[in-house]
């Protein structure tokens, strides 16, 4: 978060800033100091196929130690979160294909490739040729979050800027797709 370090404790001078965040439940949720964290959403990870792969029915994550997958590379956090559940599920993935692009994921998912797990509100739900199905035993979940400087008073502004974020995030997790920005 970026912040003026030449003005003085206190300034009002100083805008109140909203960034947005994710962190994957599996990691530790070290805030660091001088910093509010209001959580948005939580979010599950949900198995992407081709739409004649699979059927609607939720899958179970061990069903997955038999498919060619699609997953981020394993120095990012949503690499770390899949690779923790499958360990946890006592399997080590057949990996096909390391990619941090959703995009490429849902592509390869599509035409048959790979199967990928994604976030929810990753995928427009109208995106021709793909299934989308959730994990029905050991979800992987990551948390949208808003950040800001911890103030003892609360900035009008920034207040309705966290609560329109929620409204937003509770309305693209019933549509799954969050609107462009």
């Amino acid at each position: 978060m970026p912040v003026d370090h030449d003005a003085a404790p206190g300034n009002s001078k100083i805008p109140d800033r909203v960034k947005l965040g994710q962190r994957y439940h599996h990691l530790p949720g070290a805030t660091p100091r001088g910093i509010a964290v209001s959580p948005l959403l939580d979010e599950p990870l949900i198995v992407v196929t081709a739409a004649d792969q699979a059927d609607e029915r939720p899958v179970a994550l061990r069903e997955l130690a038999t498919y060619s997958l699609a997953v981020p590379p394993p120095t990012t956090d949503c690499g770390q979160a899949v690779l923790h559940a499958f360990h946890q599920a006592g399997f080590t993935p057949t990996t096909r294909y390391v990619t941090a692009d959703i995009a490429a994921q849902l592509a390869l998912a599509r035409v048959g490739l790979a199967t990928a797990l994604v976030p929810r509100t990753a995928i427009d739900p109208a995106t021709p040729g793909i299934r989308m199905t959730p994990i029905e035993d050991r979800q992987i979940l990551r948390l949208l979050f808003a950040a800001t400087r911890h103030t003892e008073t609360a900035n009008p502004t920034t207040t309705a800027v966290i609560a329109a974020l929620r409204t937003a995030a509770r309305q693209g997790s019933r549509t799954t797709h969050l609107p462009a920005p």
